[in-house]
């Protein structure tokens, strides 16, 4: 139910706001406007949080100056980057979700069965830092935290108007008193670029091409003469260890990447998110949604994506992962030592991985040599981060593939490790 207020301490406080992701080169207000005029115009309030803007409307209640109660939250909650709460009010529900910092859910409900609904929903999503829900609701590991004692009375932000026709006269007017003082201040210059210059003559192509014939003939025949030999450029030997990223930073990285894209579209369901080398891509079934809407929702909550259509009932997300500093690294082990290791590792942990020894032959066409890599694949509930730990005192670790399963709930990983060379 977006649109409502609810009083907490004798204060109004807004919820049920639109939330979306900030976008480069526009101010919140620009930025407001815009979404409102693609969204829904009688969205004429806005309030900023980080990098993202909320979006109310003056005919569901909300005002100007209202705090949001859901930046409230976020703040009294502070080191969760992924959190789920819900919190009774009176006879209302509060509920508000954040994932790695951006608000999904802010709602508010009026009876307690479609708020644990919602809750119920939004909890089948993996890797929460932090859930919390009334006790009466049962919820596994959520914490019940009362609302009144988490909010301070100090406001971080309030909604202000979208004035359209405002802010658009205040720019003409800012725009013709630049522009006069541009001329002012720069009167002389701007006279001297509409002074008539001197014309170049134009050369004929087709004696400046008889030129260049005539001058690269002339370069033969020295060559020719002086018996100048072209000396071929030396190409150095390019080892797939001499440029790795660090392990700990590509598992975060990709984390996070995949909760970037692990979002919800009504009428889509996603059966798998992967992060590649160079990008993470997500997978998204039909159920009952329609491709318009997909368009229009991802547009939103997932900006600068490339949208592949499969077919009229699969889609494929995805977005370039950004670049990282690379370092040479390997293991000082030999790969039989380090396939050895490893396997006894996580049979000390009780998880199945295949692990195995491999070699490929790297070439510039004048050298060759020989690597040597333990290959490692393994399916876990583990979160790249916690994976990582594992492989902690090895060097040469390169994570080239993880991927969600949806399904499974489960993370597929591949990975490699660098040895010497025998």
């Amino acid at each position: 139910m977006s649109g409502q207020y609810i009083y907490i301490k004798r204060k109004k406080y807004a919820s049920g706001l639109i939330w979306q992701p900030m976008v480069a080169g526009f101010t919140t207000r620009a930025y407001a406007q815009k979404l409102a005029n693609g969204i829904d115009r009688r969205l004429n309030l806005y309030i900023r949080y980080n990098e993202m803007v909320g979006l109310g409307a003056r005919s569901n209640g909300l005002r100007s100056g209202m705090p949001s109660i859901a930046i409230e939250i976020i703040n009294a909650l502070p080191g969760y980057s992924s959190m789920l709460g819900a919190f009774r009010v009176q006879d209302k529900f509060v509920l508000v979700a954040v994932r790695n910092g951006v608000i999904l859910q802010d709602l508010l409900f009026n009876d307690e069965n479609s708020a644990r609904e919602k809750y119920a929903e939004l909890n089948d999503i993996p890797d929460w830092n932090a859930t919390f829900a009334p006790a009466s609701w049962g919820i596994p590991r959520a914490v019940d935290r009362n609302l009144l004692d988490l909010i301070s009375g100090r406001v971080h932000g309030v909604l202000r108007p979208i004035s359209r026709f405002a802010s658009g006269i205040m720019s003409l007017v800012l725009f013709v008193i630049f522009a006069l003082a541009f001329l002012y201040l720069f009167r002389e210059p701007i006279n001297r670029v509409f002074v008539p210059k001197p014309q170049i003559s134009k050369i004929n192509p087709e004696l400046a091409a008889e030129y260049k014939r005539k001058i690269e003939e002339k370069d033969r025949e020295l060559d020719e003469q002086f018996n100048i030999r072209q000396e071929p450029v030396y190409q150095p030997l390019v080892l797939p260890f001499d440029s790795l990223p660090d392990p700990f930073e590509r598992a975060d990285l990709c984390y996070r990447a995949i909760g970037f894209l692990m979002q919800q579209i009504i009428g889509w369901n996603q059966t798998m998110v992967e992060c590649g080398e160079a990008y993470v891509t997500a997978r998204f079934k039909r159920s009952f949604g329609t491709l318009d809407d997909f368009y229009i929702i991802a547009g939103d909550i997932m900006p600068g994506v490339f949208v592949q259509e499969m077919n009229d009932d699969e889609i494929l997300v995805r977005a370039k992962l950004p670049e990282r500093e690379l370092y040479p690294s390997y293991d000082l082990r030999d790969v039989d030592t380090i396939v050895r290791e490893l396997t006894s590792r996580f049979q000390s942990i009780n998880i199945d991985a295949n692990v195995s020894p491999s070699v490929e032959v790297f070439s510039n066409g004048s050298q060759s040599a020989d690597v040597y890599f333990a290959e490692i694949t393994v399916e876990t509930k583990f979160i790249p981060d916690e994976l990582m730990k594992i492989f902690e005192d090895f060097g040469g670790v390169y994570m080239t593939k993880v991927s969600w399963n949806a399904n499974r709930k489960t993370w597929n990983y591949e990975v490699i490790i660098y040895a010497k060379q025998n």
